[in-house]
Protein backbone atom coordinates (compact mmCIF):
# COMPACT_ATOMS: atom_id res chain seq x y z
CA UNK A 1 0.00 0.00 0.00
CA UNK A 2 1.07 3.49 -0.77
CA UNK A 3 -0.33 6.96 -0.12
CA UNK A 4 0.02 7.87 -3.82
CA UNK A 5 -2.49 5.07 -4.48
CA UNK A 6 -6.15 6.10 -5.63
CA UNK A 7 -8.93 4.95 -3.07
CA UNK A 8 -10.12 2.90 -6.21
CA UNK A 9 -6.58 0.87 -5.92
CA UNK A 10 -7.23 0.47 -2.25
CA UNK A 11 -9.95 -1.31 -2.65
CA UNK A 12 -9.10 -3.68 -5.58
CA UNK A 13 -8.74 -7.33 -4.82
CA UNK A 14 -6.90 -8.06 -7.95
CA UNK A 15 -7.13 -11.85 -9.83
CA UNK A 16 -4.50 -14.25 -9.06
CA UNK A 17 -3.03 -16.36 -11.87
CA UNK A 18 -1.89 -20.12 -11.65
CA UNK A 19 1.52 -20.01 -10.61
CA UNK A 20 4.10 -20.29 -12.95
CA UNK A 21 7.13 -22.16 -11.11
CA UNK A 22 10.59 -20.94 -12.28
CA UNK A 23 12.10 -24.38 -11.20
CA UNK A 24 12.82 -27.69 -13.47
CA UNK A 25 11.25 -30.94 -13.36
CA UNK A 26 7.81 -29.81 -12.32
CA UNK A 27 4.78 -31.30 -14.01
CA UNK A 28 2.76 -28.48 -14.29
CA UNK A 29 -1.10 -29.39 -14.37
CA UNK A 30 -2.47 -26.19 -12.93
CA UNK A 31 -2.99 -23.53 -15.15
CA UNK A 32 -4.77 -25.37 -18.10
CA UNK A 33 -2.33 -24.97 -20.87
CA UNK A 34 -2.43 -26.90 -23.81
CA UNK A 35 0.25 -29.87 -23.57
CA UNK A 36 0.97 -30.07 -27.30
CA UNK A 37 3.14 -27.43 -28.65
CA UNK A 38 1.74 -24.52 -31.29
CA UNK A 39 1.00 -25.85 -35.01
CA UNK A 40 4.10 -26.54 -37.06
CA UNK A 41 2.70 -23.52 -39.91
CA UNK A 42 2.50 -21.74 -36.55
CA UNK A 43 6.14 -21.93 -35.56
CA UNK A 44 7.03 -21.86 -38.99
CA UNK A 45 5.19 -18.26 -39.41
CA UNK A 46 7.55 -17.13 -36.73
CA UNK A 47 11.07 -18.84 -37.77
CA UNK A 48 9.86 -16.63 -40.64
CA UNK A 49 8.91 -13.46 -40.09
CA UNK A 50 11.60 -10.78 -41.35
CA UNK A 51 12.67 -9.57 -38.37
CA UNK A 52 13.68 -5.72 -39.59
CA UNK A 53 9.58 -5.30 -39.84
CA UNK A 54 9.57 -5.24 -35.73
CA UNK A 55 11.03 -1.69 -35.83
CA UNK A 56 7.23 -0.75 -37.40
CA UNK A 57 3.97 -0.59 -35.08
CA UNK A 58 1.74 -3.65 -35.72
CA UNK A 59 -1.36 -3.52 -37.79
CA UNK A 60 -3.47 -1.56 -35.23
CA UNK A 61 -6.75 -2.72 -36.93
CA UNK A 62 -5.07 -6.60 -36.86
CA UNK A 63 -6.60 -7.30 -40.70
CA UNK A 64 -5.01 -10.39 -41.57
CA UNK A 65 -5.73 -12.15 -38.12
CA UNK A 66 -9.91 -10.95 -38.62
CA UNK A 67 -10.09 -11.94 -41.72
CA UNK A 68 -8.66 -15.63 -41.15
CA UNK A 69 -10.94 -15.58 -38.47
CA UNK A 70 -14.16 -14.35 -40.59
CA UNK A 71 -13.00 -17.50 -42.95
CA UNK A 72 -12.82 -19.44 -40.58
CA UNK A 73 -16.31 -19.17 -38.58
CA UNK A 74 -17.86 -18.34 -41.72
CA UNK A 75 -18.63 -14.90 -40.38
CA UNK A 76 -18.17 -11.40 -42.16
CA UNK A 77 -14.44 -9.53 -41.21
CA UNK A 78 -16.96 -6.71 -39.13
CA UNK A 79 -17.91 -9.31 -37.11
CA UNK A 80 -14.51 -10.31 -35.14
CA UNK A 81 -12.81 -8.22 -32.65
CA UNK A 82 -9.09 -9.27 -31.19
CA UNK A 83 -6.97 -8.28 -28.48
CA UNK A 84 -4.51 -9.01 -26.01
CA UNK A 85 -6.00 -12.77 -24.54
CA UNK A 86 -8.96 -13.06 -23.77
CA UNK A 87 -8.81 -11.24 -20.73
CA UNK A 88 -8.39 -7.94 -22.57
CA UNK A 89 -11.39 -8.61 -24.83
CA UNK A 90 -13.42 -9.80 -21.47
CA UNK A 91 -11.62 -6.23 -19.68
CA UNK A 92 -13.15 -3.75 -23.10
CA UNK A 93 -16.72 -5.75 -23.16
CA UNK A 94 -16.86 -4.96 -19.26
CA UNK A 95 -16.42 -1.24 -20.22
CA UNK A 96 -17.85 -1.05 -23.20
CA UNK A 97 -21.19 -2.64 -22.29
CA UNK A 98 -21.89 -3.55 -18.47
CA UNK A 99 -21.32 0.35 -16.97
CA UNK A 100 -25.50 0.25 -16.47
CA UNK A 101 -28.12 1.47 -14.00
CA UNK A 102 -29.24 -2.13 -13.60
CA UNK A 103 -26.62 -4.99 -11.89
CA UNK A 104 -24.66 -7.65 -14.26
CA UNK A 105 -25.73 -11.50 -14.05
CA UNK A 106 -22.88 -13.56 -13.69
CA UNK A 107 -22.74 -17.37 -11.98
CA UNK A 108 -21.69 -17.70 -8.38
CA UNK A 109 -18.73 -19.77 -9.26
CA UNK A 110 -17.30 -19.47 -12.46
CA UNK A 111 -14.00 -17.42 -14.31
CA UNK A 112 -13.20 -15.11 -10.98
CA UNK A 113 -12.01 -12.32 -12.98
CA UNK A 114 -15.17 -11.25 -13.48
CA UNK A 115 -16.38 -9.66 -10.37
CA UNK A 116 -12.26 -8.64 -9.83
CA UNK A 117 -13.68 -6.24 -13.51
CA UNK A 118 -16.70 -5.29 -11.83
CA UNK A 119 -14.91 -4.12 -9.00
CA UNK A 120 -12.60 -2.65 -11.25
CA UNK A 121 -14.90 -0.78 -13.08
CA UNK A 122 -17.16 -0.27 -10.33
CA UNK A 123 -20.24 -2.12 -11.77
CA UNK A 124 -22.81 -3.64 -9.42
CA UNK A 125 -23.53 -7.10 -10.21
CA UNK A 126 -25.40 -10.06 -8.86
CA UNK A 127 -24.03 -13.53 -8.50
CA UNK A 128 -26.37 -16.23 -9.27
CA UNK A 129 -26.07 -20.15 -7.56
CA UNK A 130 -25.33 -22.98 -9.33
CA UNK A 131 -27.19 -25.95 -9.17
CA UNK A 132 -26.12 -29.18 -6.77
CA UNK A 133 -24.51 -30.91 -9.84
CA UNK A 134 -22.39 -27.23 -10.81
CA UNK A 135 -24.65 -26.61 -13.69
CA UNK A 136 -25.83 -23.77 -14.61
CA UNK A 137 -29.46 -22.93 -15.09
CA UNK A 138 -30.34 -19.87 -17.65
CA UNK A 139 -33.82 -19.58 -16.35
CA UNK A 140 -32.54 -18.13 -13.16
CA UNK A 141 -31.70 -15.18 -14.95
CA UNK A 142 -34.67 -14.19 -16.18
CA UNK A 143 -34.93 -10.86 -13.94
CA UNK A 144 -33.74 -6.86 -15.39
CA UNK A 145 -30.44 -6.55 -15.73
CA UNK A 146 -27.55 -4.97 -17.50
CA UNK A 147 -25.74 -7.92 -19.43
CA UNK A 148 -25.69 -11.72 -18.77
CA UNK A 149 -21.68 -12.95 -18.67
CA UNK A 150 -21.00 -16.68 -18.06
CA UNK A 151 -18.04 -19.10 -19.63
CA UNK A 152 -19.54 -21.86 -21.37
CA UNK A 153 -17.91 -24.45 -20.73
CA UNK A 154 -17.98 -22.97 -17.25
CA UNK A 155 -14.58 -22.55 -15.16
CA UNK A 156 -13.17 -24.29 -13.08
CA UNK A 157 -16.46 -26.78 -12.69
CA UNK A 158 -16.33 -27.99 -16.59
CA UNK A 159 -19.99 -28.22 -17.35
CA UNK A 160 -21.27 -26.83 -20.25
CA UNK A 161 -25.06 -25.82 -21.62
CA UNK A 162 -26.63 -26.91 -24.72
CA UNK A 163 -26.95 -24.49 -27.09
CA UNK A 164 -30.50 -24.49 -27.33
CA UNK A 165 -30.17 -23.36 -23.28
CA UNK A 166 -28.48 -20.22 -24.65
CA UNK A 167 -30.62 -19.11 -27.63
CA UNK A 168 -34.07 -19.84 -25.52
CA UNK A 169 -32.10 -17.43 -22.89
CA UNK A 170 -31.68 -14.67 -25.89
CA UNK A 171 -34.62 -14.98 -27.08
CA UNK A 172 -36.14 -14.17 -23.29
CA UNK A 173 -33.55 -11.52 -22.80
CA UNK A 174 -33.66 -8.79 -25.48
CA UNK A 175 -32.70 -5.49 -24.17
CA UNK A 176 -29.40 -6.19 -22.62
CA UNK A 177 -25.99 -8.03 -24.15
CA UNK A 178 -25.74 -11.75 -23.67
CA UNK A 179 -21.93 -12.98 -23.26
CA UNK A 180 -20.61 -16.20 -23.71
CA UNK A 181 -17.05 -16.81 -22.70
CA UNK A 182 -15.88 -19.85 -24.58
CA UNK A 183 -12.43 -20.11 -23.21
CA UNK A 184 -12.55 -24.33 -23.27
CA UNK A 185 -15.32 -24.86 -26.14
CA UNK A 186 -13.56 -26.87 -28.22
CA UNK A 187 -13.40 -29.91 -25.96
CA UNK A 188 -16.36 -31.24 -26.31
CA UNK A 189 -19.04 -28.17 -26.09
CA UNK A 190 -21.07 -26.52 -28.59
CA UNK A 191 -19.84 -23.07 -29.84
CA UNK A 192 -22.55 -20.04 -29.60
CA UNK A 193 -20.83 -18.36 -32.96
CA UNK A 194 -23.60 -19.54 -34.94
CA UNK A 195 -26.42 -17.50 -32.69
CA UNK A 196 -24.54 -14.28 -33.62
CA UNK A 197 -25.19 -14.70 -37.10
CA UNK A 198 -29.35 -14.42 -36.08
CA UNK A 199 -29.04 -12.09 -32.49
CA UNK A 200 -27.54 -8.77 -32.56
CA UNK A 201 -27.44 -9.52 -28.23
CA UNK A 202 -25.24 -12.00 -28.11
CA UNK A 203 -21.08 -11.74 -28.09
CA UNK A 204 -19.01 -14.93 -28.49
CA UNK A 205 -15.36 -14.50 -26.88
CA UNK A 206 -12.71 -17.21 -27.29
CA UNK A 207 -8.92 -17.40 -27.21
CA UNK A 208 -5.97 -18.91 -29.02
CA UNK A 209 -4.44 -20.11 -25.46
CA UNK A 210 -6.18 -23.60 -25.00
CA UNK A 211 -6.70 -25.68 -28.12
CA UNK A 212 -4.32 -23.46 -30.08
CA UNK A 213 -1.64 -23.76 -28.15
CA UNK A 214 -0.94 -20.10 -27.84
CA UNK A 215 -0.87 -19.01 -24.17
CA UNK A 216 2.43 -17.16 -24.71
CA UNK A 217 1.34 -15.13 -27.81
CA UNK A 218 -1.68 -13.49 -25.68
CA UNK A 219 -4.26 -13.58 -28.30
CA UNK A 220 -8.11 -13.69 -27.93
CA UNK A 221 -10.97 -12.77 -29.95
CA UNK A 222 -14.70 -11.49 -30.13
CA UNK A 223 -17.42 -12.62 -32.38
CA UNK A 224 -20.92 -10.13 -32.43
CA UNK A 225 -22.84 -8.09 -34.45
CA UNK A 226 -21.25 -5.46 -36.12
CA UNK A 227 -22.68 -2.73 -33.65
CA UNK A 228 -21.24 -4.73 -30.77
CA UNK A 229 -17.74 -4.60 -32.41
CA UNK A 230 -18.26 -1.39 -33.16
CA UNK A 231 -18.31 -0.95 -29.23
CA UNK A 232 -14.88 -2.69 -28.59
CA UNK A 233 -13.29 -1.12 -30.85
CA UNK A 234 -14.22 2.28 -29.84
CA UNK A 235 -12.90 1.31 -26.41
CA UNK A 236 -10.04 -0.31 -27.61
CA UNK A 237 -8.87 3.14 -29.51
CA UNK A 238 -9.08 4.46 -26.46
CA UNK A 239 -7.03 2.45 -24.79
CA UNK A 240 -4.52 0.91 -27.08
CA UNK A 241 -4.37 1.13 -30.04
CA UNK A 242 -1.72 -1.58 -30.66
CA UNK A 243 -2.85 -4.43 -29.16
CA UNK A 244 -1.15 -7.57 -30.73
CA UNK A 245 2.31 -7.26 -32.18
CA UNK A 246 3.18 -8.87 -35.68
CA UNK A 247 4.68 -12.05 -34.16
CA UNK A 248 0.95 -12.77 -32.62
CA UNK A 249 -0.92 -11.79 -35.19
CA UNK A 250 1.71 -13.59 -38.20
CA UNK A 251 1.28 -17.38 -35.62
CA UNK A 252 -2.64 -16.96 -34.76
CA UNK A 253 -3.35 -17.04 -38.69
CA UNK A 254 -0.57 -19.42 -39.31
CA UNK A 255 -2.67 -21.77 -36.41
CA UNK A 256 -6.38 -20.72 -37.45
CA UNK A 257 -5.56 -22.06 -41.06
CA UNK A 258 -3.50 -25.54 -40.08
CA UNK A 259 -7.50 -27.07 -38.91
CA UNK A 260 -6.03 -30.67 -39.19
CA UNK A 261 -3.33 -29.67 -36.37
CA UNK A 262 -6.27 -28.13 -34.18
CA UNK A 263 -8.50 -31.54 -34.55
CA UNK A 264 -5.47 -33.85 -33.87
CA UNK A 265 -4.42 -32.03 -30.66
CA UNK A 266 -7.94 -31.66 -29.04
CA UNK A 267 -9.24 -34.96 -30.01
CA UNK A 268 -5.52 -36.18 -27.44
CA UNK A 269 -6.52 -34.01 -24.94
CA UNK A 270 -9.99 -35.39 -25.09
CA UNK A 271 -9.21 -39.45 -24.73
CA UNK A 272 -7.26 -37.96 -22.02
CA UNK A 273 -9.90 -36.47 -19.87
CA UNK A 274 -11.95 -39.25 -20.50
CA UNK A 275 -8.94 -41.68 -19.72
CA UNK A 276 -8.37 -39.56 -16.30
CA UNK A 277 -11.53 -39.48 -15.27
CA UNK A 278 -11.86 -43.26 -15.10
CA UNK A 279 -8.41 -43.59 -13.64
CA UNK A 280 -9.93 -41.20 -10.95
CA UNK A 281 -13.14 -42.57 -10.40
CA UNK A 282 -10.71 -45.92 -9.37
CA UNK A 283 -8.90 -44.21 -6.96
CA UNK A 284 -12.41 -42.83 -4.80
CA UNK A 285 -12.80 -39.26 -6.89
CA UNK A 286 -16.28 -37.77 -7.59
CA UNK A 287 -15.44 -35.69 -10.93
CA UNK A 288 -17.64 -33.17 -12.21
CA UNK A 289 -18.67 -34.57 -16.29
CA UNK A 290 -15.66 -32.10 -18.19
CA UNK A 291 -16.00 -30.52 -21.86
CA UNK A 292 -12.87 -28.71 -21.17
CA UNK A 293 -9.05 -29.54 -21.44
CA UNK A 294 -9.65 -30.15 -17.12
CA UNK A 295 -11.14 -32.00 -14.61
CA UNK A 296 -12.73 -31.04 -11.14
CA UNK A 297 -13.26 -33.45 -8.89
CA UNK A 298 -13.17 -34.06 -5.10
CA UNK A 299 -12.25 -37.40 -3.21
CA UNK A 300 -14.56 -39.12 -0.94
CA UNK A 301 -12.58 -38.96 2.19
CA UNK A 302 -8.78 -37.29 1.28
CA UNK A 303 -9.47 -33.12 1.94
CA UNK A 304 -8.33 -31.32 -1.69
CA UNK A 305 -6.07 -29.03 0.43
CA UNK A 306 -4.22 -31.81 1.42
CA UNK A 307 -3.94 -33.66 -1.96
CA UNK A 308 -2.68 -30.54 -3.08
CA UNK A 309 -0.38 -30.32 -0.80
CA UNK A 310 1.23 -34.10 -1.27
CA UNK A 311 1.04 -33.77 -5.12
CA UNK A 312 3.02 -30.35 -4.75
CA UNK A 313 5.44 -32.21 -2.34
CA UNK A 314 6.08 -34.81 -5.26
CA UNK A 315 6.14 -31.67 -8.00
CA UNK A 316 2.71 -31.91 -9.73
CA UNK A 317 1.23 -28.61 -9.64
CA UNK A 318 -2.70 -28.79 -9.38
CA UNK A 319 -5.11 -25.63 -9.06
CA UNK A 320 -6.90 -25.72 -5.34
CA UNK A 321 -9.68 -22.94 -4.91
CA UNK A 322 -10.33 -21.57 -1.16
CA UNK A 323 -14.18 -20.59 -1.98
CA UNK A 324 -16.49 -22.02 -0.35
CA UNK A 325 -18.49 -24.52 -2.02
CA UNK A 326 -15.92 -25.39 -4.53
CA UNK A 327 -12.74 -25.62 -1.55
CA UNK A 328 -12.88 -29.33 -1.59
CA UNK A 329 -12.32 -29.96 -5.18
CA UNK A 330 -9.04 -29.47 -7.38
CA UNK A 331 -8.84 -28.44 -10.68
CA UNK A 332 -6.75 -30.72 -12.54
CA UNK A 333 -5.43 -29.73 -16.53
CA UNK A 334 -5.28 -32.75 -18.71
CA UNK A 335 -1.32 -32.79 -19.78
CA UNK A 336 -0.37 -35.49 -22.02
CA UNK A 337 -1.09 -38.85 -21.48
CA UNK A 338 2.54 -40.10 -20.11
CA UNK A 339 1.94 -36.72 -17.07
CA UNK A 340 -1.88 -38.19 -16.55
CA UNK A 341 -0.05 -41.30 -15.87
CA UNK A 342 2.23 -39.80 -13.36
CA UNK A 343 -0.61 -38.40 -11.92
CA UNK A 344 -2.53 -41.27 -11.32
CA UNK A 345 0.66 -43.43 -10.25
CA UNK A 346 1.53 -40.39 -7.46
CA UNK A 347 -2.33 -40.33 -5.77
CA UNK A 348 -1.32 -44.19 -5.58
CA UNK A 349 1.33 -43.71 -3.42
CA UNK A 350 -1.17 -41.45 -0.96
CA UNK A 351 -1.45 -43.53 2.30
CA UNK A 352 -5.18 -42.69 2.70
CA UNK A 353 -5.86 -43.61 -1.21
CA UNK A 354 -4.13 -46.90 -0.83
CA UNK A 355 -5.61 -48.07 1.72
CA UNK A 356 -8.82 -47.98 0.05
CA UNK A 357 -7.38 -50.52 -2.58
Amino acid sequence: MSKYWSEAVNSLTPYVPGEQPKDTGITKLNTNENPYPPSPKAEAAIREFPMDRLRLYSDPDCGALKQALADHFSVDKHNVFVGNGSDEVLALTFMAFFRQPRPLLLPETTYSFYDVYCNLYDIEYKQIPLRNDFSIDLNDYNEPNAGIIFANPNAPTGRALELSEIEALLQRNTESLVVVDEAYVDFGADSAVELTRRYDNVLVIQTFSKSRSLAGMRVGYAIGHEDLIAGLERVKNSFNSYPLDMLAIASSVAAIEDDAYFRETTQKIIETRDWTENALAELGFITTPSKTNFVFTTHRYVEAAELMGFLRANKILVRHFSKPGIDNHLRITIGTQEEMQLLIDTLKQHPDIVSMG
